[in-house]
Parts: structure tokens; sequence; C-alpha cells
């Protein structure tokens, strides 16, 4: 499945702005310089995003696919 990058979430924010707010804090837990642990499970990291994303805190199925596939989170 494509994501659509460009999908229209809140208030002017897209799927990629999401994504790009939360790369950097998610790539260091994955490399496990954080004070959080590496992510085992796909609902870990869907939990982590929607806690995490500015403002929104509902899922955002394109967020979660495109971190899971990133670090092969199943």
């Amino acid at each position: 499945m494509e994501i659509n990058f460009n999908r229209h979430v809140w208030e002017g924010w897209t799927v990629r702005d999401m994504i790009d707010e939360l790369e950097g804090n998610i790539d260091l837990i994955m490399k496990n310089h954080s004070h959080i642990k590496p992510f085992k499970s796909k609902y870990e990291l869907k939990k982590f995003c929607m806690d995490n994303q500015p403002y929104y805190k509902k899922h955002i199925p394109e967020v979660v696919n495109y971190f899971s596939k990133q670090y092969k989170i199943n």
C-alpha cells in the first residue's frame, strides 16, 4: 500500500508533517539512544505516535505504517 504523504490530517497538518515531527525521536529510540526502549510491536509504535504527535492524538495509519516498514516492526 502506497502512503499518501500529502493527505490532510488536521488543521493544515499532513501525513508528511506528522512523520517529520516524530522521525528524530523514533530514530533515537530505535537506535537505543533514548530512555525509551526500542519498540517491539506495532502496537507500542502506534501508542507512541498517538501520544507524541503535535495537537492530533488519534491514530494515523500512514504514520504508523511508515515507521513500521522503516524499522521492520510487526
